[in-house]
């Protein structure tokens, strides 16, 4: 399984990024209210990150070789398969509260602090949750073995 790329994660930061904005803008047109989120997601968000990696703690032990207890290969795979999603989940997240917040900030009304705070721990919230999920990631990773460091990368050697 590759890890997850940057510019996968930048494309998608972009787009959920630009759908709060037009969202806000589409109900500031309409004259209805602007959508603000609630506190708890950016603390739930920041919670997941925290949680996934002490999910990979055990599994970044037995890759480097901690003789303590053996790590399913089934727990791991589903840590970084976790972990992948969480990566998206806290872009997409992240960024579609920016897009909220951005909205609010560029109004020619300043905005409460009640209205934009949290948006503000949304946003914290979704980064947090993205490095985490990085982070535990690249946690999961095995160290090449001896013999996969000996071969070329074609596999073969000659001779």
């Amino acid at each position: 399984m590759r890890t997850t790329r940057a510019s996968t994660l930048v494309s998608l930061a972009v787009v959920a990024g630009i759908a709060g904005f037009a969202l806000n803008a589409a109900l500031a047109s309409r004259q209805a209210p602007a959508l603000i989120l609630v506190s708890p997601l950016g603390f739930a968000l920041a919670f997941i990150g925290i949680v996934l990696i002490a999910l990979a703690l055990p599994v970044r032990r037995h890759a480097r070789g901690d003789p303590g207890r053996r790590v399913d290969p089934i727990y791991a795979t589903r840590v970084v398969v976790l972990a992948k999603a969480s990566s998206i989940c806290g872009v997409l997240f992240g960024s579609f509260a920016l897009g909220l917040l951005v909205y609010l900030l560029t109004r020619s009304v300043v905005p409460s602090l009640g209205s934009t705070l949290p948006s503000a721990v949304a946003v914290g919230g979704g980064i947090v949750l993205t490095v985490c999920a990085l982070v535990a990631e690249r946690m999961c990773i095995a160290p090449p073995d001896d013999d996969d460091r000996d071969e070329p990368r074609g596999g073969t050697t000659a001779r």
